[in-house]
Order: C-alpha cells, then sequence, then structure tokens
C-alpha cells in the first residue's frame, strides 16, 4: 500500500488558543536555522476534523520584508516536512496522543532546499526521540 505523503487542512497548526498554548506551555529546541516548538497536549475528545499531529510554520518579517521571500522559505519547509513526516506521525497515531509542532525559520538569508530538508530531518528525529521519552500516559 502506498503512503500518502499529504500535508492536508487538518494536519496544519491553525487554532489561535493551541497556538498560544504551545508558545506558554511547550517546549523548545534549536537546530540552526530553525526554532521548533512542540507540546503534547492533553488528550481531548476526539474531534472528525483534527489530526493527532498539527504542524505550523513561521518566517519573520524583521528577516525577510518581501512576502515572496517568507512564502517561499515556508513552502521550503512544508514540503520537507511532508516528504519526512511519515515514521513521527506513524509514532503519533501508535501512541494516540496528540502533538502540536511549530517550527520558525530564524536565518537571515534564503535557504536551499538541500539545507531544509537535511535540517528537517534532524528535527523530526529529534522530535522522534522526545516522544519516545515521554510515558504514553502522559503524552
Amino acid at each position: 500500500m502506498v503512503k500518502k505523503l499529504t500535508l492536508g487542512k487538518e494536519e496544519r497548526l491553525k487554532s489561535r488558543k493551541l497556538i498560544d498554548q504551545l508558545f506558554k506551555e511547550g517546549r523548545s529546541f534549536t537546530v540552526f536555522p530553525f526554532r521548533v516548538y512542540y507540546l503534547f497536549p492533553p488528550a481531548q475528545a476526539p474531534r472528525s476534523n483534527h489530526a493527532l499531529l498539527q504542524f505550523g510554520v513561521g518566517v519573520s518579517t524583521r528577516n525577510f520584508k518581501h512576502a515572496v521571500d517568507r512564502n517561499r522559505v515556508k513552502r521550503l519547509i512544508r514540503e520537507a516536512y511532508r516528504l519526512q513526516k511519515t515514521p513521527f506521525q506513524e509514532l503519533v497515531q501508535s501512541r494516540r496522543s496528540p502533538v502540536a509542532v511549530f517550527v520558525i525559520y530564524t536565518g537571515k538569508e534564503l535557504p536551499t532546499y538541500a539545507v531544509v530538508s537535511e535540517k528537517i530531518a534532524v528535527i523530526l528525529k529529534r522530535l522522534i526521540k522526545t516522544a519516545d521519552e515521554i510515558p504514553p500516559s502522559v503524552a
């Protein structure tokens, strides 16, 4: 069976409440040029339109004045994540614990896809390791 490598609407981190909670209560780490915030929110009643794994991307206006450049960086990050998320997604689904992840690009120059892809792989490995260390009842 072929896995669908998509990043659908339900997988995007859009909830203002969840994003605020992520920045207030979540944990973070840095893999230059990225800052990654993640949160294992308490499991709520399952909602049909929300996936267990939600992902968001941000790029600073301070570093990239033109929206074209910010959008390009965000597209590169989302594409690299979309193609590499499968192992992390399977782990989250097997544990049945929701995860919210937000990646902020902190670099000052436009990155190449190769650099973004390499760093996203490192980020996902670190998130998998972190998720494994948290007991399933807490996560």
